[in-house]
């Protein structure tokens, strides 16, 4: 790496911050402005104003990132070129021999080294902290109640309903299991007031341990069914480890798929998404299955989106830079179009499959992203 080369990076990563931070900055200034009093009473639990912002804010600055990084690696670029244009410096640097090319690539490395931090931002970072999202500051995430979508379990054949759901201790809220396969003595509903998600071991495999249940209401006396040799309601009368008054529903059914839509459901780590798809107990929407095939592919597309603006930055034509963040913008709007269009049709089955909706855009873009890097490598 030469001194040019270190000097545009750091000039680029500066500047890169400083669009980030202002960003940033306007989302936390107005949020907090709106949430004063819920914000004083987390700082007052914290110890501090600084560690309440920190606390509060620092999971929705990953979520600022993750939605913004690739925008942020073009704009971050054309700024840099546009400043070495305005102070003569990009003049000097093509007069010493350097073309655009070259002066271009440790820029792209950034942007490059930019994708993959957002990639690892969005798949081991924010599903730690998605609980944290979309609720007030005075909110605590972990016991707070959420809302919880019904899911079916095709194999055991129960619908999982519940009031709501809390993530520690992984439970549902008066649980009601609605049985549409046939259970003698169990009726057509499991009610509790509480069921507690339990993992798969030696003794039992995945599902929920009821507790107090209340419906049926002789349920000690009942014994253990199954369905299709599987087994799948254990009660007290026939299994040791399971308590008077409780009841264990064997599912694959887990809390991730009972998540209602927000910020939660949004950044749910692609492991879960594909261990959903593959789950032969629950039926998967083709949204579900598209934004799956559009995460695994999402880096090459937002490097993509660096490489389509190159030329923008190195035009001879109009030099203002706002005229060319102008072109920058109709560019970005072009290219979510793109994606937004695949990925509902997608979704709704109408002439692309999910797989196709997050192809169509790479087999659009990447091509014409190439011709453009190509473009700007001898000017």
């Amino acid at each position: 790496m030469t001194r040019i080369d270190r000097y545009i990076l750091m000039l680029y990563m500066r500047t890169l911050l400083i669009c980030f931070c202002s960003l940033g900055g306007i989302f936390v200034v107005f949020h907090a402005f709106s949430n004063l009093e819920a914000l004083a009473a987390l700082a007052e639990a914290k110890g501090g104003i600084v560690q309440a912002i920190v606390d509060y804010y620092g999971p929705y600055l990953l979520v600022i990132f993750d939605a913004t990084s690739p925008i942020l690696a073009l704009m971050a670029l054309l700024f840099t070129i546009g400043w070495l244009r305005q102070s003569g410096e990009l003049t000097s640097i093509l007069a010493a021999g350097v073309r655009h090319g070259r002066l271009l690539r440790p820029m792209l490395v950034a942007a490059l080294v930019i994708v993959v931090l957002g990639l690892l931002n969005r798949e081991w970072v924010l599903p730690h902290y998605r609980a944290k999202l979309g609720n007030r500051p005075d909110v605590d995430a972990a016991s707070a109640e959420r809302p919880l979508l019904p899911c079916y379990d095709r194999q055991a054949g129960v619908l999982i309903e519940g009031q709501s759901l809390i993530n520690e201790g992984k439970q549902l809220v008066n649980p009601a299991f609605h049985l549409h396969a046939a259970y003698p003595g169990f009726g057509n509903q499991l009610t509790a007031q509480r069921a507690v998600w339990r993992a798969a071991d030696d003794r039992h495999p995945a599902g929920f341990l009821l507790e107090n249940v209340g419906r049926p209401a002789a349920i000690d006396s009942l014994a253990s069914r199954g369905m299709n040799g599987r087994p799948v309601l254990f009660t007290a009368a026939d299994t040791p480890w399971v308590e008077p008054g409780q009841c264990f529903v064997a599912t694959s059914v887990d809390l991730s798929m009972l998540e209602a839509k927000g910020a939660s459901k949004k950044y749910t780590p692609i492991g879960d998404l594909m261990r959903r798809v593959r789950n032969p107990a629950v039926h998967t929407s083709s949204k579900v299955r598209v934004d799956l095939h559009s995460r695994l592919l999402r880096p090459l597309l937002d490097f993509s989106l660096v490489l389509l603006g190159l030329p923008l930055a190195v035009s001879r034509g109009d030099k203002n830079l706002f005229v060319l963040v102008g072109h920058a913008v109709l560019l970005v709007g072009m290219f979510f179009g793109i994606k937004t269009l695949a990925a509902t049709m997608g979704s709704s089955g109408y002439v692309l499959t999910p797989a196709m909706a997050a192809w169509v855009p790479i087999l659009i873009l990447s091509p014409l992203a190439y011709a453009r890097y190509r473009s700007v490598q001898y000017v």
